[in-house]
């Protein structure tokens, strides 16, 4: 769809033409969506302790609920998000969240932990809504201005995976840990309602069958390599953010620090700090300052978890790294995102299926990693784990061309 395409809501006739920029409602309605579909991923986080406690399982089982939520998430990038080419993105938007919905009742009503394993594949998996919102604003800002968009955007969505923790935390403290998922539940129907009244319409830009749909995504990432390569950087770091959350719950539960489940939740709080990178992250790459900035991004998550080892025992350390990891990870992903949206236009939905179906592999091996790691070996073992990922990603963003 070119940029000066007439996109109609429902109820009313209007011409957003992207030359003139995204109308600041149409953002805003954005942000909130993604950041309230992303959440689903992460309700899980602060609980599992408790899950662990409540479905008699171990610490690396309680882990594999992080993991196959974000399998499930890859499993959606891969095969739902291409369809946002294929077909109008409000019905589809539409039905996913009518199947998340669906399976967050499912999760809070499970009697057994595989029944629990199994929704969080589900609603994992159709939690995807967020990646199908943000090719679309990318399509409708300005080159000049698209990396400010997709960063504002992209604010709301981190918002949502930061503050999820901490309303996780809060639900389950005072009505238990069901409620959090039929809570989500419902507000996954309610925004599915508003979604459905106030979206623009938008056509495909594709007319292909759906396996070549799905068989062109896999093309675009032999035809861009750059596209390969953020989609690796990505994993690196987000597969140390994931490490990271998934097991510094059994940190702050510990014998050095007590905190109750409301407890982890606060301190998940500090993270949403991070949050605030997102629109310097898209002026950067507006100003082309992606490359220095990608390797600096790096370097920092490195030291956060050299901060978070040396910091067992202080609070305000543990803390000091949360902040710097979900800055570096957050600079990334929107570097990223701005780069693989200049590569190909008309295939914005599949570049953003490929680029973070490949990351969020990075994601669920962290989960897996840290709580294995953290079973044998403790804190000490995580944050090397999650040091090592990013000094990987450094040490691949030195051998890139300095016009790539």
């Amino acid at each position: 769809m070119s940029k000066s395409s007439v996109l109609k809501s429902p109820g009313r006739s209007a011409t957003v033409q992207a030359e003139h920029g995204v109308p600041g409602w149409l953002v805003a309605l954005f942000a909130v969506a993604s950041g309230m579909t992303v959440a689903n991923l992460y309700y899980a986080q602060p609980l599992l302790s408790s899950l662990r406690d409540v479905f008699h399982v171990g610490t690396a089982a309680a882990g594999g609920l992080i993991t196959l939520t974000q399998v499930g998430y890859v499993l959606g990038m891969l095969f739902l998000v291409p369809l946002g080419d294929r077909l109008e993105k409000r019905g589809l938007i539409s039905v996913l969240l009518t199947v998340t919905t669906l399976a967050l009742v499912a999760a809070g009503l499970a009697t057994n932990f595989p029944m629990l394993l199994i929704a969080s594949l589900i609603s994992g998996g159709t939690s995807v809504v967020a990646q199908i919102l943000i090719p679309f604003a990318a399509s409708l800002a300005p080159d000049h201005a698209r990396g400010r968009i997709v960063g504002r955007v992209m604010s709301g969505l981190l918002t949502g995976i930061l503050l999820s923790r901490t309303l996780s935390s809060l639900v389950s403290d005072v009505a238990g840990w069901r409620v959090v998922y039929l809570g989500s539940a419902v507000l996954m129907a309610l925004l599915a309602l508003a979604l459905r009244a106030a979206l623009p319409q938008h056509a495909p830009t594709t007319t292909m069958p759906y396996a070549h749909v799905l068989r062109s995504t896999l093309q675009l990432v032999r035809r861009h390599p750059v596209l390969l390569r953020r989609g690796l950087y990505q994993a690196a770091m987000f597969g140390a953010f994931s490490a990271f959350w998934t097991t510094v719950s059994y940190v702050l539960t510990g014998p050095h620090f007590h905190y109750s489940p409301i407890g982890v939740g606060l301190f998940a709080l500090v993270g949403a700090a991070g949050a605030a990178v997102a629109p310097f992250a898209g002026n950067w790459a507006d100003r082309g300052l992606v490359r220095p900035m990608t390797g600096i991004a790096f370097a920092v998550a490195a030291l956060a978890f050299a901060v978070a080892g040396f910091g067992r025992s202080h609070i305000t350390l543990i803390a000091l790294a949360a902040i710097l990891i979900d800055t570096a990870v957050q600079s990334t992903l929107i570097l990223g995102q701005h780069t693989i949206y200049q590569l190909d236009p008309n295939a914005r939905a599949r570049l953003n299926s490929a680029f973070i179906a490949i990351f969020f592999v990075g994601g669920a091996l962290g989960s897996q990693l840290g709580s294995i790691a953290y079973h044998a070996a403790g804190w000490t073992a995580v944050t090397v784990l999650g040091a090592a990922l990013p000094v990987l990603g450094l040490l691949h963003w030195t051998t890139e061309r300095r016009t790539a």
